[in-house]
């Protein structure tokens, strides 16, 4: 019988291979249908109007002239008279139309009136935290303080980013049948029509999903949200489809955003290692709770003091964006340690590998050969130079270091894997792609197991009437889909082996599946063609599922991903611009499902790292609280001239693939931002304590000291 652990490095077909995405055809061609291409027949058009204060009263409100329009179905109000307004961009009422110009011309005749209140902006300023402070104290770190032979203390921090995805959050639902159908762009297609029974008042079972492709969530895409509940809410009310579906401007003010987060760190040291840390924490999310970063990260240092406390800011609650907390500590972390590395006189390599000792036991080794590996594709030895020690000229170059890790547990999946009397194979699975090639992946791993080309392999996602998965975050996924289809495809396979032993008088567990052929195991000569062996099946297909328990270790899949970066950067001391000219990445995932979708993962997450590090920062008017750069003109994102030379080595040595699948999706985007920093500080000989490393904030530090000529 087929035996369900990975099958080893020699006899791999398909699984670790750089392997194309099948649908990328579909996508380059326009072919893939989104959220925003669906159109029922019928449909209307819904748009939602937001508050333009971000503090005050709802006092009234007047939607009698809207719903004289000609052409405007129904109106929703999401907001009562008396309601508190807490951020720009809280969502007030909902209006379905016969086009999206006369829906917005109809949000415009509705008349409001707000009671204006203060809005609190500013959650840099830490006399601002609220709250009793959360202190934790391991070992001496007052002791370790006095007897360190360098101590160095800094402020490091970043701003608040959107997720700006490509694709805006919103769904066309469609009530036909006594059901309702609802086409969204979510990160979780299984739980997602649980969230809209309050909306429709059915029964989750009688609402269907449908959700093949979407274009970027990033932790933000999770839940049905108001907008979801009022598009349904129309539909119901006007008996016809409804698209809502949020605009630019809406999208990045109120569909998601990553907390900011602060801390002044005090660091010590003593022959050549870290011996104590001290921070305070602060930062916003939003006018929700503020979740501080890991501090300090990766590093567990043994006498440290860490305290935190948030700061409520008027603007919408944060989401989970991609390593949640995870780049913020990053960047305080591997930013004090590259200055006390400078301050003791040591070459950054160096301090961090002499502090490996402090991280993971299971990740030590990992990150030894990763930083190596690492400092060889940078060409470390030749380029590194003690901090701010340059030639004449007013561009700088340097290197930064960071290391990172993540978890990356399987969710709860459950897969469904047919094979069919004519031969053909059939996995279904209620999963989602994010775009990062899920239908991929699924399909390598059924393949393989199965002994088939991967076209051979229909795989059915992105529908709730599919065995359900859980929700695409954490880096979840992979080791969820890969490990309850393995199980699925291994299970249907055995059914199939019982079948064909009988055949060719070979006992069931001396038989594999290999090139399209069930044989004797290392005997092609007493085999059978893979359709003719599902001929044996008659009339009756082979179903079976596959399951797996979250966050469970087993066999096929584990948890701790580790990776490290090193940036190469220049810095122009008369402008203050940084330009990356490399950054090249070692990342472990674990065992690799297919090689080139790896590699495109941490491209990406360098791009996203890139663009946080130097670009990326809400702007928000201090007095009225409104984001004042809600698009895609001032909202900056890096471009190709900006990313520079991006170089990935995946680890792929038996200790890596014995860990079994590890979810990718987070790990290489927490690095960058703590590189870049690393890098600028190396090139101009003075730090520049927070993200983004904008040009006026890089001017300011030269002022302060660091390499001008």
């Amino acid at each position: 019988m087929a035996n369900i652990n990975w099958p080893s490095q020699e006899s791999r077909r398909l699984l670790g291979k750089p392997i194309n995405r099948v649908d990328g055809p579909v996508k380059c061609t326009g072919a893939a249908k989104y959220a925003y291409d669906i159109n029922r027949p019928g449909m209307l058009y819904a748009k939602i109007l937001h508050a333009p204060i971000a503090a005050g009263t709802l006092k009234s409100i007047d939607t009698s002239a809207a719903e004289k329009m000609k052409g405007v179905a129904a109106v929703h109000l999401m907001a009562q008279p008396g309601a508190q307004i807490n951020w720009a961009g809280q969502e007030i009422a909902a209006l379905a139309a016969e086009t999206e110009e006369l829906a917005h011309e109809a949000l415009s005749r509705i008349k409001i009136v707000y009671e204006p209140g203060s809005p609190q902006m500013d959650d840099t300023d830490p006399s601002k935290v609220e709250g009793r402070e959360r202190v934790r104290t391991e070992g001496d770190p007052d002791k370790a303080f006095e007897e360190a032979e360098a101590t160095i203390e800094g402020r490091y921090g970043t701003a608040v980013i959107t997720h700006c995805c490509l694709e805006a959050h919103g769904q066309v639902a469609e009530f036909r049948d006594g059901a309702l159908y609802v086409w969204p762009s979510t990160q979780s297609v299984s739980g997602y029509a649980g969230q809209l029974t309050d909306a429709s008042g059915l029964q989750a079972n009688q609402i269907h999903i449908d959700c093949q492709y979407m274009g970027g969530g990033f932790g933000s895409k999770f839940g049905a949200d108001s907008w979801g509940a009022a598009c349904v809410v129309l539909a119901k009310k006007t008996g016809r489809p409804v698209k809502l579906m949020l605009d630019r401007d809406q999208e990045l003010m109120v569909a998601g955003h990553r907390p900011s987060a602060y801390a002044d760190v005090k660091i010590a040291g003593k022959g050549g290692k870290v011996t104590s840390w001290e921070s305070k924490c602060w930062g916003s999310g939003g006018v929700g709770g503020f979740g501080a970063p890991p501090l300090p990260y990766v590093f567990e240092i043994p006498n440290r003091r860490t305290g935190s406390q948030g700061i409520s800011v008027n603007r919408g609650p944060a989401r989970a964006w991609r390593a949640p907390g995870h780049p913020q500590g990053c960047l305080i972390t591997m930013s004090a340690m590259d200055d006390l590395a400078a301050r003791m006189g040591i070459d950054s390599l160096e301090f961090f590998l002499n502090n490996l000792e402090f991280t993971n036991p299971e990740l030590r080794d990992a990150y030894r050969e990763e930083l190596q590996i690492a400092a060889e594709m940078i060409g470390y030895k030749e380029k590194a130079h003690p901090r701010g020690d340059q030639t004449p000229g007013p561009v700088k170059r340097g290197l930064g270091i960071s290391i990172h890790t993540w978890g990356g547990a399987g969710h709860a999946s459950a897969c469904d894997v047919t094979i069919n009397p004519d031969g053909s194979v059939a996995v279904s699975l209620g999963t989602q792609d994010l775009g990062v090639g899920t239908r991929t992946t699924v399909g390598i791993v059924v393949a393989e197991t199965l002994g088939l080309p991967l076209e051979a392999v229909e795989v059915n996602i992105g529908r709730n009437s599919y065995p359900p998965s859980g929700a695409s975050g954490g880096s979840t996924t992979i080791g969820g889909v890969s490990s309850s289809s393995r199980r699925a495809a291994v299970a249907a396979l055995n059914d199939l082996l019982d079948r064909v032993a009988k055949e060719l008088g070979i006992e069931a567990d001396k038989l594999e599946a290999v090139d399209g052929t069930i044989r004797e195991v290392g005997n092609p000569d007493r085999s059978m063609p893979w359709k003719r062996a599902c001929g044996l099946l008659g009339m009756t297909s082979i179903t079976q599922q596959g399951k797996h328990t979250a966050g469970a270790r087993t066999e096929l899949t584990s948890s701790g991903a580790g990776g490290c970066q090193i940036a190469d950067v220049s810095v122009d001391v008369e402008t203050g611009i940084v330009r990356i000219n490399e950054i090249v990445a070692v990342q472990d995932c674990g065992l690799i499902v297919d090689l080139k979708l790896a590699e495109s993962q941490v491209l990406g997450a360098l791009i996203m790292g890139v663009t946080y590090a130097l670009f990326e920062e809400n702007v928000y008017d201090r007095l009225t609280g409104r984001m004042l750069n809600p698009d895609m003109e001032f909202y900056k994102l890096a471009g190709l001239g900006d990313v520079g030379k991006l170089r990935v080595h995946m680890m792929t040595t038996k200790w890596h693939d014995d860990r079994g699948v590890i979810g990718l999706g987070e790990p290489p985007v927490i690095s960058p931002g703590a590189a870049i920093s690393n890098a600028v500080a190396n090139a101009i000989g003075v730090r520049v304590g927070t993200l983004p490393l904008r040009p006026d904030k890089v001017l300011a530090a030269l002022e302060k000291g660091g390499t001008r000529s």
